[in-house]
């Protein structure tokens, strides 16, 4: 009797000892909450950048993935400097192949385009991502994160300090949440073209479609367009939030939550409290962009070149899509500094630069050897030879049709044109090129543009560029060769397409137009067999173009 108690009992106790293993393990398995991270929280007005709130806010604490803020504010950077283009294909490093979740799920060596990467960054927050964009950019993960916190620094961000791209926990690798603010503030009036990505529910990142971490935050609160959350265990649940109501923006940021609900009723009452407490009827005053060392520019290994990807022909293995590779020679202009109150010389010099970089590049592409007479390429490019050409009008009447008056000896009839929106007929001093417009930033789409029909629009009347005569006749037609991020962009195109094929376009007119997505890159004043033909040609190598009718 007694041995079979013994015996029960035993087997009741190893019986409860599964159960309380069981329950055990059932219990960690869970969603499970975080306080080991401290807590510090910051709120500002984004117009003017004043604190309306602060606790533990300049007290250094791990980001986590707030850390891609920074790595898309220098890509972003790049692509305004014309290295990099939303198109540009990015070899995927093994650092970037080898980061873990969360992931886009790229593979060493793989191409992607920087548009794709971007947005995996910002809405999946995806590590490998956001990594590859820091090596390509910076050639490592050291160099470039060097350049992040040199970046921080000229943004006002006295506290922070980086390790890496996506925000990994590493030694060092500190910001804190009053950064953090100044940061977002900076994403939204520094790239206000890019800031939509932040607000995106789900997008197209190239390999799969993704879902912002962000998306219960931004449905549920009122006004809500951004920004970026993070999460580590040693961080915490953090966010980075922008809300506007009325003309008011507020700028918050939360480290250390305990969940993301959590985090996300805190955000709320800091935004609230933001929005009681913003002064109204202020003056927005933006902060002043940081902007990148020559040295920074020049010691980059990001990819000299901007890849112009026809969407209708993917770049696939197997595939017909072509790339158009515009090398950038010499990798960067060596200008000194700006002296204070010497504008005028500064953007001459930078005027200079960028006619020695356009004919470099020009003259690279236009001794490449021609396509095999065997291949697509080829063939296209025998056939559009094979198409009569319009001869070329005599220059006094081409004079006579731009200025509406009757024909004059060539001898009489200055070379040069100046033309604005009123179509005066000036003479000026020789150039070969357009004269860039000083100061102005190009307005750039995470989405690119459709192309339209245009019609060669006049340059505004106080802007007057200067260019070199067209000997095509007088005629009212044009090819557009594409829409580019920059005007210094559209400017290379044109000269590397005209010295590439000058017997088909002549001395047609090279024209840039400054259109909503970008700048047009237009040759005028052919004949619309010359048009024609010339696209034919222009096709034939992968080029986007497509002729303008007159009216």
């Amino acid at each position: 009797m007694i041995t079979k108690v013994t015996s029960w009992l035993g087997q009741f106790m190893r019986h409860f000892m599964v159960l309380a293993a069981m329950t055990f393990i059932a219990a960690c398995a869970g969603p499970q909450e975080t306080g080991a991270a401290p807590y510090a929280a910051y709120v500002m007005d984004a117009r003017t950048g004043e604190t309306l709130y602060s606790e533990n806010a300049d007290t250094r604490l791990h980001p986590a993935s707030l850390t891609k803020m920074m790595t898309l504010y220098i890509t972003f950077q790049e692509i305004e400097a014309g290295r990099l283009s939303l198109d540009s294909m990015v070899t995927v490093s093994k650092n970037a192949a080898a980061q873990p979740p969360s992931r886009l799920g790229l593979k060493a060596g793989q191409k992607i385009q920087v548009r794709y990467l971007i947005r995996a960054a910002a809405v999946k927050s995806a590590n490998d991502a956001a990594a590859a964009l820091g090596d390509a950019i910076g050639g490592d993960k050291d160099k470039f994160a060097a350049r992040m916190t040199r970046t921080a620094k000229k943004l006002g961000m006295a506290n922070s300090t980086f390790k890496n791209a996506n925000g990994l926990t590493a030694p060092g690798h500190l910001s804190t949440a009053h950064d953090m603010a100044i940061l977002g503030r900076h994403l939204f009036y520094d790239f206000p073209q890019y800031y939509n990505i932040f607000s995106r529910r789900s997008t197209d990142a190239g390999l799969a479609t993704v879902q912002n971490t962000n998306r219960r935050f931004l449905d549920k609160y009122p006004g809500a367009d951004g920004i970026k959350t993070g999460f580590t265990v040693p961080a915490g649940f953090n966010l980075t939030a922008s809300a506007e109501r009325n003309g008011v923006r507020i700028i918050a940021t939360v480290f250390g939550g305990t969940s993301t609900d959590m985090r996300n009723a805190k955000m709320a009452d800091l935004l609230d409290l933001g929005f009681a407490k913003a002064k109204r009827n202020v003056t927005v005053q933006p902060p002043v962009p940081a902007r990148p060392a020559d040295e920074e520019l020049v010691a980059s290994n990001a990819p000299l070149v901007a890849d112009d990807v026809d969407e209708d022909l993917p770049e696939v293995e197997g595939g017909a899509g072509k790339t158009l590779r515009v090398v950038m020679a010499p990798a960067a202009s060596q200008r000194p500094k700006a002296r204070p109150d010497h504008e005028t010389a500064a953007a001459a010099g930078e005027q200079v630069d960028a006619i020695a970089d356009s004919i470099a590049s020009a003259v690279a592409e236009a001794t490449a050897p021609p396509p095999d007479p065997d291949t697509l390429d080829g063939q296209a490019l025998a056939v559009a030879a094979a198409q009569p050409v319009e001869p070329a009008q005599p220059l006094e009447q081409v004079l006579a049709d731009v200025a509406g008056v009757e024909p004059v000896a060539a001898a009489e009839a200055p070379a040069p044109l100046r033309v604005t929106a009123q179509t005066e007929v000036a003479p000026v001093a020789l150039m070969e090129t357009s004269v860039r417009p000083a100061k102005r930033r190009a307005p750039i789409y995470d989405d690119p543009a459709p192309q339209e029909q245009l019609v060669a629009a006049e340059a505004p009347s106080q802007q007057e560029v200067v260019t070199q005569v067209s000997t095509s006749g007088g005629r009212h037609w044009g090819i557009n060769v594409g829409r580019y991020n920059s005007w210094a962009q559209a400017d290379r195109v044109l000269m590397k397409t005209q010295l590439s094929e000058g017997e088909t376009l002549g001395q047609s007119l090279r024209k840039i137009v400054q259109k909503s997505g970008g700048f047009d890159a237009n040759f005028l004043g052919l004949g619309q067999q010359e048009a024609e033909r010339a696209c034919l040609r222009l096709q034939a190598k992968g080029m986007e173009c497509f002729t303008l009718g007159p009216g």
